[in-house]
């Protein structure tokens, strides 16, 4: 199959099952590196269509509800990155360009015919089959077509911890795989799991304050971007991504040998 070159080097990150795997912290830890970069997503579960710039690098241009989530979350998390929003993979590519981005990180474009660095996050999990019966999209085998595959505590180490911690928390968030925050929260604390990406309302938080009387919404940082709308006080599950030097290396030697590759066929046609 021809793969699309875009002439700027390309690397996404992406995993082979549903649900949350750390793509997006992964994301945010790699892109915090290069200053001229762009992070270029779908925008699940938004409210507009197209192209629309979440931020330029210099400053958020929109909301969650227009633009998602997910790639409000990444431009607050590494700011000097340009983040856009696009149902067409190839259109945000070529508007980052546009603005003058040297390299772009694409969430989950692995399946894209481009020509680009393949990141993916191989998840330990009990069932191995393909959806339906399993959470597998593709089977494992297609782990090695990645150019990199990366395993948690051989290759990364989850940093968790809470900003603002109160005594009194009420974890409410719309994760996937919610379950998997209760490890790192007091075990007393009530929680209220919602569909991915659910966009909350201010009824459904003041029943749930009413009812629990909490010091504080626990939250994590994906659902903060949603919830600052609201006047309630918030705890927020924090999340880093610790890479090993390895995986920085590797990613930037591609990015320095894509650029020498170009040099090099221009010197030749010149």
């Amino acid at each position: 199959m021809h793969e699309q070159d875009f002439h700027l080097p390309i690397v996404s990150v992406g995993n082979l099952i549903v649900g949350g795997s750390g793509k997006t912290p992964t994301i945010a830890v790699l892109a915090k590196r290069y200053e001229k970069c762009a992070i270029v997503l779908r925008g699940y579960r938004r409210e507009s269509k197209g192209l629309r710039i979440v931020s330029d690098g210099k400053a958020l241009l929109c909301n969650a509800k227009e633009c998602g989530d997910e790639a409000v979350m990444l431009a607050q998390m590494v700011p000097n990155a340009v983040v856009i929003v696009c149902e067409r993979r190839e259109e945000g590519i070529k508007k980052a360009q546009e603005m003058g981005c040297e390299a772009v990180f694409l969430d989950d474009a692995f399946h894209k015919p481009y020509q680009k660095f393949d990141i993916l996050i191989d998840v330990d999990t009990p069932n191995r089959f393909c959806l339906p019966s399993g959470p597998y999209r593709l089977p494992r085998f297609f782990l090695s077509k990645a150019d990199l595959v990366i395993k948690e505590k051989r290759d990364f180490l989850r940093s968790v911890w809470i900003s603002n911690p109160q005594e009194k928390m009420v974890l409410v968030t719309s994760i996937a795989n919610p379950k998997r925050l209760l490890s790192y929260v007091p075990r007393e604390t009530k929680t209220y799991f919602f569909e991915d990406h659910h966009h909350f309302t201010k009824e459904e938080l003041e029943k749930i304050w009413r009812k629990e009387q909490p010091d504080s919404f626990l939250v994590t940082r994906k659902d903060a971007v949603k919830l600052k709308q609201f006047s309630y006080p918030l705890s927020i599950l924090e999340l880093e991504m610790k890479l090993k030097d390895e995986v920085y290396e590797k990613v930037d030697r591609y990015i320095k040998e894509y650029y020498e590759k170009k040099d090099t066929n221009r010197s030749d046609t010149a």
